[in-house]
């Protein structure tokens, strides 16, 4: 089999090499502090979007720093205050939206109340109050770098899927000891860190995770695609890399690696061994540090792509929610 990565017995001991800044577990304790003295300000807008089996609505809420974040949120029709539905979180890839409403009615069909991220300042309606309002799109890695750790902006965001999983627990339609949570790349990434953060998350699907063991990336020359705004930082703003020390340990506070040993849920994960956008070694090192029960779906010919069957897995998988 062509290898562009690792040799896959290597790739399941792999631990990564991003450093994890000293005051991490600080750094996250107080991010989830100022959290909850976030008062939410929940609104649910009916969309002019509806199904004969589920209710469609807007869900906006506030996040930390004032922005206000969307999300789309359906429940099943008709629905009593004395069912208690399961619920599915779904975080999108990495400039991406939530999609279109018609693909999560499988999930309502099902039971499931369903609500879909939009990212803050990415293609969806979500702000970015951080800089201005409306979109930023793209750039968001490297946000905050040459700030306090505390605006990098990928903390904002993980707090937000923080913030939204409470907002759902709290709904009365929902059971929140069934919730789970799903994604691809970005939204991989932002699964494993809504589940380290939030613990009542009970399943957990990343696919081929964004967001994981920069350093690698870089050393493995793969900063290209979604990786791109690391080199152009280093070219734009340290060009002889006097700072590439501070800079990984910097991003390491956003590194979901570091994040993974909090994980309580069942996670499912694909993976596909020729992905060059998320190299495989990146995301074995967040899955490698998953304690809870876990299993890996590997594609061995397969990179940052359609996965054959691997939805319809994750469909059986949170099925058993």
């Amino acid at each position: 089999m062509p290898l562009i990565d690792l040799p896959l017995e290597e790739l399941k001991t792999y631990q990564g090499r991003n450093p994890k800044p000293a005051d991490h577990a600080e750094f996250w304790s107080n991010a989830l502090r100022e959290l909850g003295d976030t008062s939410a300000n929940v609104e649910l807008i009916p969309s002019r979007f509806q199904s004969e089996v589920a209710e469609c609505y807007h869900l906006y809420f506030s996040g930390v720093g004032g922005s206000r974040v969307h999300a789309k949120y359906l429940r099943p029709r008709n629905v009593g205050k004395s069912i208690a539905n399961r619920a599915l979180l779904q975080f999108h890839g990495y400039t991406g939206h939530s999609g279109d409403w018609l693909d999560k009615l499988a999930w309502v069909s099902q039971g499931f109340c369903v609500a879909s991220m939009d990212c803050r300042g990415q293609g969806g309606r979500s702000d970015d109050a951080g800089a201005v309002r409306g979109t930023t799109h793209h750039g968001h890695i490297v946000r905050g770098l040459d700030d306090v750790a505390e605006k990098m902006l990928y903390r904002q965001i993980f707090l937000d899927t923080v913030q939204l999983a409470r907002i759902v627990m709290s709904f009365d339609e929902v059971d929140e000891n069934r919730v789970g949570a799903t994604g691809w790349s970005q939204g991989g990434g932002l699964t494993i860190a809504c589940a380290a953060l939030e613990p009542k998350i009970q399943r957990a699907a990343p696919v081929y995770p964004f967001l994981t063991d920069y350093q690698r990336v870089w050393e493995m020359d793969l900063a290209e695609e979604a990786y791109r705004e690391l080199r152009n930082f280093f070219r734009m703003f340290d060009p002889l890399h006097e700072r590439e020390s501070e800079i990984f340990d910097r991003l390491g506070y956003i590194d979901v690696q570091h994040l993974a040993e909090r994980v309580s849920a069942e996670v499912l994960m694909p993976v596909g061994l020729m992905d060059k956008i998320c190299p495989p070694s990146t995301q074995f090192a967040a899955y490698n540090k998953i304690v809870s029960k876990k299993e890996l779906l590997i594609y061995p010919d397969f990179g940052h792509e359609a996965l054959p069957g691997c939805h319809d897995r994750i469909f059986a998988f949170m099925s058993e929610l």
